[in-house]
C-alpha cells in the first residue's frame, strides 16, 4: 500500500485525483484543500507520495515543496505549464498538467512507485504487486497457492481470495517469488511449497484444489530438491 496526500485548493481537482487513485488501486489517499492542514498532516504522517498544486490562492506549491520531509516523492499538479521547470528543480518525479487524464496519472504513479520501492529497505518481501487490467493488486506471498500460465498472462490462485490475472510472463513471475518458498514444477505452473498436500514424480496435489498439477519431466529434480530444503517430513508418493 502506498500512502499519499493531495493538496489542491480546487475540490474538483481533488475529486479527480481521488477517483483515479481508486481506479489505480492500493493507494491510501488523503485530500486537503487547505495547504496548512495538508502540510501539518504530511509532517505528522510522512506519506510516500504527495500530489501538490503549484498556484493556490494562499500558498505557492514550489515553496511548500521545499518544506516536505526528506524522502517524500513529489508529483506536481497544475494548470500552468510554465511551472514545469521550477517543479523539477525541487526534485519532483513528475508534473501533471491539468486537466489530468487517467493514462497520464498511471504513468506518474508508476514512476512514483518505482521511486518509493527504491528507497524502501531491501528486506525479503511478504507481498508482490501485480498489474491487473487498470488496477495494481498487492498479493501476499502467504496467500498464493499456485500460478498458472495462460498465453502472455499468468493466473495467480490464492487461498480464500479471488484469482488475479496479470499480463506478465512466467519467467517474470518466477523472478518475483522467493525460491525458498515457491518452485517451478512445469512450464505452465509454479506452486507454493506450503500449499502442497502431496507430490510424486508426475503430479502435485495442492491443498483445496481438486485437479492435480503436472510435474514436467525437466522439473522433477528441482521439485525434489525444493522439498529436501523445505522439510524431510514430506516424502514423495
Amino acid at each position: 500500500m502506498i500512502h499519499c496526500v493531495a493538496i489542491d485548493d480546487e475540490p474538483i481537482a481533488l475529486s479527480i485525483i481521488s477517483e483515479y487513485a481508486s481506479r489505480y488501486g492500493n493507494m491510501e489517499l488523503k485530500c486537503f484543500t487547505s495547504p496548512v492542514e495538508g502540510m501539518d498532516f504530511i509532517r505528522d504522517t510522512r506519506p510516500d507520495v504527495v500530489f501538490l498544486d503549484i498556484e493556490m490562492n494562499s500558498h505557492n506549491g514550489i515553496e511548500l515543496a521545499r518544506e516536505l520531509p526528506e524522502g517524500t516523492t513529489l508529483i506536481f499538479t497544475t494548470a500552468y505549464a510554465r511551472y514545469a521547470l521550477d517543479g523539477f528543480n525541487v526534485n519532483a518525479v513528475d508534473f501533471l498538467h491539468k486537466p489530468i487524464f487517467y493514462p497520464r496519472f498511471v504513468q506518474a504513479m508508476d514512476k512514483a512507485r518505482a521511486w518509493v520501492d527504491r528507497d524502501r529497505p531491501a528486506a525479503s518481501p511478504e507481498c508482490i504487486t501485480l498489474k491487473s487490467g487498470h488496477r495494481t493488486v498487492v498479493v501476499g506471498l502467504d496467500s498464493i497457492k499456485h500460478v498458472e500460465a495462460m498465453d502472455n498472462y499468468v493466473k495467480v490462485y490464492r487461498k480464500d481470495l479471488p484469482m488475479v490475472v496479470s499480463q506478465i510472463t512466467m519467467k517474470e513471475m518466477e523472478s518475483m517469488l522467493p525460491s525458498d518458498r515457491f518452485v517451478r514444477v512445469h512450464r505452465s505452473f509454479i506452486v507454493s511449497l506450503k500449499a502442497v498436500e502431496s507430490f510424486s514424480n508426475r503430479k502435485i496435489q495442492i491443498r483445496g484444489v481438486q485437479m492435480p498439477i503436472p510435474v514436467g519431466r525437466t522439473y522433477t529434480d528441482s521439485v525434489r530438491a525444493a522439498y529436501e530444503r523445505f522439510g524431510s517430513e514430506r516424502r514423495p508418493d
